[in-house]
Formats: structure tokens, C-alpha cells, sequence
């Protein structure tokens, strides 16, 4: 049995009783300690990973001194420069003992890192990008990713993943689309919700971001206002996060906008009163980087930086990431001015504690050595089963737009591969992969895994084409003699496959990540311009994009042998792309975001929209899409046989109703359906989307099999925010739209909601269940 003076370690006592022991006994210093992130061996001449990073990013003591009364986090050990594996987790551990050693309670620090696409080090394997995830409609595939990434973290000694975005896509000018899943919020909750199951699986805290709003900011500009109303904040922008709770999320991150004028970081009503009290969140609040810090200096809302720490620790974040700014002395002032109730440090104090003891880090026999250490051997993050799951899943995003019968390109043909994304590892990797996060500004250092290139994957091929490459134009800049040298190996070649799209990067330094967002949706630099010089020579052009956002072709599409689109698909992609190609593989996924048609590049919308978002007499812009959501084509398609529904036609407004959809596969290989349901309201209460998913079900199917799909759907999933602002479920006609995307629409059902309007809330059913036979 444990003694009074020891039982805060004692895994055998409730959490609870473990963390009221411990809290008895702290300082104010040592409470205050526990709520911030150090962000040690950052350096501003490695270049800028956060905004504003070179204005906050200096510690305001020495390190002894620091750690003196404890650290709440360690910041981005293996995710700030290139480090050996084994070197940082020894460094690691050093600290972690060092900062036991100094404290009076032996508190370890909770370690995190980013793992958008794979864990965010050096020489760790980059999975493909969450637009992939999106694309490949398969959340069983997702979830084993995030297992794998999850499983890599904890080897490391790291606690906490920075991920995934659950912001649904709103305006793709902006240039963070890279990182959503998509532009609805089923697909992102759905598959959101299967990253948070796998990396929790493997004993990591999944972090949800940004919530809530980021993604809805003026102008597609990042960092900017949102003016979103309350109804497509509660129907389009929270459900994801809502899925992602219930599949077990343990951290959620504030997003840096302000809705409506009022910052998130200071907004009480989001981050306590619906995540806490409505959601019943129990988790840890952390701000993104230096958001507390931001409410001074660009929200212009705290006169100083203890009124900074006042105002978020009111509205509920708990710990200030990534290093010390406000959460600090400026905080501990505060509150012996009185200014800050002491109430609020024990409020989060006792979160942070909580997740601590979880993770065992409270534990008598924790060590701050990781499981790494004692591997023999070579250490690899990279390995065999890691780069085979990733290309699982890159050959289930690519997706197939367009296609005239050029695709797949029969053995031996001669090919000119031309365009600036052909020949570039980077081409395969979006913003928060390490390489593109961090080893861009470590030129000197070797990328530290293997990327083929597209150019390298077909020149590989076991199909035997004849590659002549050249690159044509950069992504942005170039000059005449670039393109003139694409053309002439274009007029030369049986087919031109032209590989074109965007650099990932960071604030500016590219055309599509974080800070990266774009004036309207056209190719970014002149590759429109080459687009159109190859198309000229006559020669079958095949378009290859590897881009971070949706762009508009529609000057181009009709002259166009095909268009094969990969978001960012990682270290296997060039080889997936190769399989498409030559159609070893048969292109299955499918856009989770839609592709602007004529007119729509200025104006990017998504599917989304109520009947005035549609084409109208009153308007000269057209907005309907090019390729829509839910798109996406293949060599041997699916044969539909039939869909039906329930027979009696009804369906109670708190009741289910099954869809059936049976499927045959004609050809000799195996190839896959995704199903999607639509739901549409003739009428509401207030204007809601014309159609919005509302199921989505991937169908693998052998040669010559046949398959029936049954898909129950729950009233709750009708729901949506009314007049008075509650959620609610309407009796009276509706219609059920069951196709191959969301403007392939094979059968449409009409059925009757039955009963009396019903008010739900958190607990409602989000999600369809589905059965195959």
C-alpha cells in the first residue's frame, strides 16, 4: 500500500486521487510551469516553421533556471533540424532526466510532434498527404496509418501528434487546402476520425486541428477573419471535430482566427462551453504556436502579455505551445496582481496532470529513455512495411479525371515527360512532410529517404517506355528556350505526359501550404503556358498534377488525352502514378475536393451550396464544377445493377432506412466502387445545400463477382441547425441521390420522414452503417 507522501505515483490509485495528491503539493511556479511548451534548439536561421516565429522564439532564461520548477511540453525534438534517430533520442532522454532531476516532484515533460503525413523527422517515411486520405475514401486504410505513424512516435518517446486537420476545406485559394481532407464534412469527419483511431491505438494523443473556423477565412487568405454564421459553423465546420471526439481524440488545438471579430483563443463560448460542457471534452486544450501571444500582437484584444495568458486561460487553453510566452512570469504576475484567478491554473494544471498520469509518465517506474535505445542494429523509420502501407494508399488516391482512351499508355511507347513537378522528389510531398518543413532549409543535408520521381519511376517501368525529359519551365519563373526545348520533345514523342502543379512550402516559399495561398485557381507560374505550347504540337498529351489544391482547366480539358490528379502522395507516389499510367493498377480514388470549372477560378465554392451557390439568369458566373466531388473515373468501371430502398417508403424521424445498391465486376481484374449517398431537402425550415453526403462506402470487387451493398441510414443524419438555432430533425418529403459522385447520381429515392420534429444534439448519430453480402 502506498504512503500519503508517494501516491500521486502509484499506478494502483485513481487518476484522479493520483493528481489532486500532486497538485496539493505544488507552487504556483511549479502549477504555472506545467502549462507551457519549451521549443528548445530552435534557430531563425533555419528558416521560419510557425508564423511570426523569429518575434517569440527566445527563451527568457537559461535552461538550469528553466527547468528548476518543471516543463509542461518539449517542443519538436526530432522535428526542428536534421537529427540522427538514435542522437535525438538520447539528447531526449537527457533532457527528460534533466528535467525530472531539477524539479522537486520528478514531472516528465510531454513530448510532441507534427505527423501530417508520417512523423515530422529526419529519415522517417512520408506517407501521402490528408487530401489523399480524402481521395481514397477508405478509412480502414487510414486508420492503419495512423497506427503505423502512432507506433514509430512511441519507439521516439513521443506522446502527442499534432494531427490531423479537421478543418473542411471552404475556399480553395487558400493554402492550407494541402492539409484538409476535403471540402464535406462526413468525408472529413469520417476519415479524421480513422487517423485519431489509429494513433491512439498505438498509446499517442491525436491533436485536432484548428478548431474551429480556420478554414473559412476572407479571401482564401491565411491568418485571416472568418465571417462564418452560426449555421455553417454548427453543420459544416464542427461535425468533423465532433466525429473526431468520439473516436477518442484526446487534444484539441485552437484555430488563429477570429469569427465575427472575437479571436478563438479568447472565446470562452467555443472552447469551454461547447467543447467542455456540451461536447464533455476532458482532454487538453493547446494553443497553436503562438496563438496566446497572438491575441496582443495581431488580434490587438490584450493590452499585454499576462493579459494575453488571462484571456485564454479563461477561455480554456490549457497549455501554451510551443515555448514559453505568456504562460510564464508575465502569467504568475498576473495572478499575484490578482488579476488572474488562481482557480483557472488549477483548472488546466489538473487536465495536464490527468494526461500525464495516462500516459504513464507519472508512473514509479517511468524512464526517460525511449524503447529506440535498445534496438541492435541500424535504426529505421523507413522501413519495408511502412513504404508498402504508403503506397497502398497512394494508389488508392490517384485519381483519374479525364480519359479519351490514351490511358493506359500500352508498353514501349515513346513518352517526352515534360513540367516541373516530373523530375523532383519534392514533388511528391506537401508542406508538413520533414523534408519540405524542415529539410529545405538544411540543403547541405541529405534528404534522408528514398523519393523517386516521376521521370525515374517510368524510365523503371517494367512496361519499357523510351523517356526523354525535360522540364519545361520551374513552377514559377522560366523562360522561352525551357518551353521550345519541352516541344520539341513533345512533337517527337507518341505521347507527352506533361507533370505539372505545385511546390509545398511555408509562407510564401511556395504555392501551396501554410501562408501559401493563391490569387485565383490557375496553374501556378506559366505552366499553363507550357500546358498549351505541348498541346499545339499534335502530339496525345496526358496531364499528371501533383498539387496541394484544385486548379482550372477548363480552357484546356477538351483537348486534353487525360488528366491523372495525386495530392501530394508521398514517398511510394511516383511509383503508384507509374502503376496508374500504365495500368497495372486501376485508378480508384476519387476528389474529395471539386475542380473549378470556367468562371469558377476566381470565385472558388465548393459542392456545398444552397440554390443560390447554383448556376442562376442573375448572375454572369457560372460556378458549376469541372470535376465535381466525389469524381473520379476507371479503366473497367463498376457495373450498377440495381438500387433500391426500403419498401415501405417511410421513414420515422427518429427511425432508420436502408439503401441497397448491388454491384458486378465484368472485367478480369479487381477493381473498386465508391458509393456514395447524397441527402436533399426540398424543404427546410432555413436554406440548407442542395445535396450533401451523407453516406460513402469503397467496394473492392474480384472478377466476375457480384456484391449488395446495404447502407442504413439514421434520421439524425437529415438533421441540420434551424431557425432558432437548434438541431433539428423535420418530418415531410425527402429525397435520397445514390451515384458515383455528387453529380453522377444512378437513382434517386423519394422517401417520407414520419413523426413529430425532434431536437438532438452531441449525441446524435453522425454516421451510416454499412453491410456487404
Amino acid at each position: 500500500m502506498s504512503t500519503d507522501s508517494e501516491v500521486w505515483r502509484d499506478a494502483g490509485v485513481p487518476d484522479d486521487e493520483r493528481v489532486e495528491a500532486l497538485m496539493s503539493r505544488m507552487s504556483l511556479a511549479e502549477k504555472v510551469a506545467q502549462l507551457y511548451g519549451v521549443w528548445v534548439g530552435i534557430d531563425n536561421s533555419d528558416g521560419e516553421m510557425a508564423p511570426h516565429q523569429h518575434e517569440f522564439t527566445s527563451l527568457p532564461v537559461g535552461w538550469d533556471e528553466l527547468v528548476a520548477d518543471g516543463i509542461g511540453q518539449l517542443t519538436r525534438p526530432f522535428g526542428t533540424t536534421p537529427v540522427d534517430v538514435v542522437t535525438g533520442a538520447r539528447t531526449l532522454a537527457g533532457a527528460q532526466r534533466s528535467i525530472t532531476e531539477a524539479g522537486r516532484w520528478g514531472i516528465p515533460a510531454l513530448v510532441h510532434e507534427e505527423c501530417l503525413t508520417g512523423l515530422a523527422a529526419w529519415q522517417a517515411g512520408v506517407y501521402p498527404s490528408p487530401l489523399c486520405w480524402g481521395a481514397s475514401f477508405d478509412p480502414g486504410l487510414v486508420e492503419r496509418m495512423g497506427a503505423q505513424i502512432g507506433a514509430t512516435m512511441r519507439r521516439l518517446g513521443i506522446h502527442q501528434g499534432l494531427a490531423p486537420v479537421m478543418d473542411v476545406a471552404r475556399d480553395l485559394r487558400w493554402g492550407r487546402v494541402e492539409e484538409t481532407i476535403g471540402e464535406d464534412p462526413l468525408l472529413v469527419g469520417t476519415i479524421g476520425g480513422a487517423y485519431v483511431r489509429g494513433l491512439a491505438s498505438a498509446g499517442v494523443i491525436p491533436t485536432l486541428k484548428h478548431f474551429v473556423g480556420y478554414s473559412a477565412s476572407k479571401g482564401g487568405r491565411n491568418l485571416a477573419p472568418v465571417s462564418a454564421g452560426r449555421r455553417e459553423i454548427a453543420d459544416v465546420l464542427l461535425p468533423p471535430f465532433e466525429m473526431a471526439l468520439k473516436a477518442g481524440a484526446d487534444s484539441v488545438m485552437n484555430s488563429y482566427a477570429d469569427i465575427d471579430g472575437l479571436p478563438v483563443a479568447a472565446d470562452p463560448g467555443l472552447l469551454t462551453d461547447l467543447l467542455r460542457d456540451t461536447y464533455g471534452f476532458t482532454g487538453t486544450v493547446v494553443a497553436d504556436y503562438f496563438s496566446v501571444a497572438f491575441l496582443q500582437t495581431l488580434h490587438n484584444v490584450a493590452s499585454s502579455p499576462g493579459d494575453a495568458a488571462r484571456l485564454a486561460l479563461t477561455a480554456g487553453i490549457d497549455v501554451e505551445l510551443p515555448t514559453v510566452n505568456c504562460y510564464g512570469p508575465p502569467l504568475v504576475e498576473a495572478i499575484e496582481r490578482g488579476e488572474v484567478d488562481v482557480a483557472l491554473i488549477d483548472r488546466a494544471l489538473r487536465r495536464v496532470l490527468l494526461q500525464k498520469v495516462r500516459l504513464g509518465l507519472l508512473n514509479a517506474d517511468w524512464t526517460p529513455e525511449s524503447s529506440v535505445l535498445d534496438e541492435t542494429g541500424d535504426v529505421v523509420l523507413d522501413g519495408p512495411e511502412v513504404r508498402e502501407l504508403a503506397g497502398e494508399l497512394a494508389r488508392r488516391s490517384v485519381v483519374l479525371l479525364h480519359n479519351t482512351g490514351t490511358l493506359p499508355l500500352a508498353a514501349g511507347l515513346k513518352l517526352a515527360v515534360v513540367g516541373p513537378r516530373a523530375d523532383t522528389p519534392q514533388a511528391m510531398m506537401g508542406c508538413y512532410s520533414f523534408p519540405m518543413h524542415v529539410g529545405v532549409h538544411h540543403p547541405d543535408v541529405p534528404i534522408g529517404i528514398e523519393v523517386p520521381t516521376l521521370v525515374e519511376a517510368l524510365r523503371a517501368d517494367a512496361a519499357g517506355y523510351d523517356v526523354r525529359y525535360e522540364q519545361g519551365v520551374p513552377v514559377l519563373g522560366g523562360d522561352d528556350e525551357g518551353i521550345a526545348a519541352a516541344v520539341a520533345a513533345a512533337a517527337e514523342a507518341d505521347v507527352c505526359v506533361a507533370v505539372l502543379g505545385d511546390q509545398a512550402g511555408l509562407f510564401g516559399r511556395g504555392t501551396s501550404g501554410e501562408g501559401c495561398d493563391a490569387p485565383d485557381l490557375r496553374l501556378p507560374g506559366r505552366q499553363e503556358e507550357l500546358l498549351e505550347a505541348v498541346l499545339a504540337t499534335g502530339t496525345p498529351v496526358v496531364l499528371v498534377l501533383l498539387v496541394g489544391r484544385p486548379y482550372e482547366l477548363s480552357r484546356q480539358i477538351d483537348r486534353l488525352a487525360a488528366v491523372v490528379c495525386g495530392f501530394f502522395p508521398g514517398e511510394e507516389g511516383a511509383r503508384a502514378l507509374a502503376d496508374v499510367l500504365s495500368g497495372r493498377a486501376d485508378p480508384s480514388g476519387r476528389l474529395p475536393v471539386g475542380f473549378p470549372g470556367e468562371g469558377g477560378g476566381n470565385q472558388p465554392s465548393t459542392y456545398l451550396g444552397a440554390p443560390l451557390a447554383r448556376r442562376s439568369e442573375v448572375s454572369s458566373v457560372d460556378p458549376t464544377p469541372l470535376f465535381p466531388f466525389g469524381h473520379g473515373l476507371s479503366y473497367t468501371p463498376v457495373t450498377w445493377e440495381g438500387v433500391t430502398g426500403d419498401p415501405s417508403a417511410t421513414w420515422t424521424t427518429d427511425g432508420v432506412y436502408n439503401v441497397r445498391v448491388a454491384l458486378r465486376n465484368d472485367a478480369a481484374r479487381t477493381i473498386s466502387e465508391v458509393v456514395q449517398v447524397y441527402f436533399h431537402d426540398p424543404v427546410a425550415e432555413v436554406a440548407r445545400p442542395v445535396q450533401s453526403l451523407v453516406a460513402a462506402h469503397r467496394v473492392d470487387l474480384a472478377p466476375g463477382e457480384t456484391r449488395e451493398v446495404t447502407i442504413t441510414l439514421h434520421a439524425d443524419q437529415t438533421s441540420y441547425t434551424g431557425a432558432s438555432g437548434r438541431r433539428q430533425v423535420d418530418p415531410g418529403e425527402v429525397e435520397l441521390r445514390v451515384g458515383a459522385s455528387s453529380a453522377d447520381i444512378r437513382e434517386t429515392i423519394t422517401v417520407s420522414l414520419t413523426g413529430q420534429r425532434r431536437y438532438i444534439g452531441f449525441d446524435r448519430v453522425m454516421t451510416a452503417t454499412v453491410g456487404e453480402r
